[in-house]
């Protein structure tokens, strides 16, 4: 029942973020035009391929120690805190090089920079750790409602306004600071103190110690997860990517939920780990299947009625993006059991073995939108993304002792997603 009710709080503020964020979106959408809305999402994507830098592998992690030692909560905490915002600061030098790679314009380098600046404030997710480990999302569900509601009720004056593009960047960078806010306020009324947090050489390099392979891995998940927008951009244009982003955006509406069951099962999944192997197993099982019905239960519907629900939702300026919401419907499928894979790669402490798999996945990515972007545009970047993930989620893992066994529970998950025992 614990774990419900925290599944239950982060749900609704999912759904929440879900309804008001698509409503939102959609006008931003309508309101930019595939266009520049294409160059907006670029500019997200651009900074998406580094954000992984800043997070420094440690969300995981540091959630994991805590739940092991809660004692040391200070000490994680504030290591954790000034690692990320050195990692912040890392990417923006780093995208200060990478800009003069790309074919940008000034433009679309300050909308680049402002966007990316928001990485500073994020370090204060910091928090978000601790209520997982406590199994108290609720917090954390005010404190991005809160933020959800100020960024969104800004960006409809925006756009009754007629704003220029820049001025939605800034919203973003906005919402990181109010979230951080959010994130700061409620760890003070539960409290607790962040003037407590202490940087902690020893444990700076115990968390880094484990969460560099995370950061590669991270690094190359998130290339895979955004270098279709960056490479379609340069070899194609800004409305393609318009496209690609509408068909993208409606379908990461769902990409909460594995995110959503992961937060809130992966420590029951760390306890049962403790306790006897067997119920590990059942535990794991079960946790595929509910990500496998879950992906059945939103995919098929997309699938069968894409394009009406793209014209239904951005207008008929948007209809390009209908075949291509359809075939990113199979990305659930990876999305899915990628993520709850996830919590199998953390607990058995896979880190080095997961940079591999990303890494190979990431380099499948590339080589095939380099292959297949020029002559079937963006539905050649999804068929290459589809490919690297199976690369990256299954084929590897058969490759190796320590992971075969979890790909068979995948596959048995699949196969018998029906017989869901949720007192295992």
């Amino acid at each position: 029942m614990k774990y419900f009710k925290n599944t239950s709080w982060l749900l609704g503020e999912k759904i929440m973020r879900m309804v008001v964020g698509l409503f939102v979106g959609i006008w931003v959408a309508r309101y930019l035009g595939p266009e520049q809305f294409g160059l907006f999402s670029y500019a997200q994507s651009f900074v998406g391929l580094f954000t992984a830098i800043a997070t420094l592998g440690l969300n995981g992690i540091v959630v994991r120690e805590l739940v092991k030692d809660e004692s040391r909560r200070d000490s994680l905490i504030g290591t954790a805190f000034w690692l990320k915002v050195i990692g912040a600061l890392v990417v923006l030098i780093i995208l200060a090089i990478a800009v003069n790679f790309t074919s940008n314009d000034s433009y679309t380098n300050i909308l680049v920079f402002i966007i990316a600046s928001a990485t500073i404030f994020q370090s204060f997710n910091v928090v978000d750790f601790y209520f997982q480990s406590k199994v108290m999302s609720k917090f954390v569900v005010y404190a991005n409602i809160i933020s959800l509601l100020l960024s969104s009720i800004i960006k409809v004056l925006l756009i009754l306004n007629e704003a220029p593009l820049e001025a939605f960047a800034w919203v973003i960078l906005f919402d990181s600071f109010v979230l951080a806010c959010g994130f700061i306020y409620f760890y003070i009324k539960n409290d607790l103190s962040v003037l407590k947090w202490k940087f902690n050489k020893i444990v700076a390099y115990s968390l880094l110690k484990d969460s560099w392979p995370l950061i590669f891995s991270g690094t190359a998940l998130m290339i895979q997860a955004y270098i279709d927008q960056v490479m379609i951009k340069e070899m194609i244009g800004t409305i393609e990517v318009g496209y690609y982003s509408v068909a993208m955006r409606l379908i990461a509406v769902f990409g909460f939920i594995p995110m959503l069951l992961k937060s809130s099962l992966f420590p029951a999944i760390q306890n049962a780990k403790k306790q006897s192997d067997e119920l590990y197993q059942n535990r794991l099982l079960n946790y595929y299947r509910f990500n496998f019905l879950l992906f059945l239960i939103t995919a098929i519907p997309i699938f069968i009625f894409a394009e009406q629900i793209v014209i239904l939702l951005f207008g008929i300026e948007y209809k390009n993006a209908g075949v291509l919401l359809a075939l990113m419907t199979s990305r659930l499928l990876f999305a899915n059991m990628g993520v709850s894979r996830g919590a199998f790669i953390l607990t058995e402490n896979l880190m080095r073995f997961s940079m591999l798999t990303m890494i190979l996945g990431t380099i499948t990515n590339v080589l095939l939108n380099y292959l297949w972007i020029p002559e079937y545009g963006a539905k050649g970047a999804i068929v290459a993304t589809i490919f690297s993930f199976i690369v990256t989620v299954f084929i590897v893992d058969i490759f190796y002792t320590k992971t075969r066994k979890n790909v068979q529970l995948q596959i048995k998950s699949m196969l018998t997603f029906y017989k869901i025992n949720i007192r295992k």
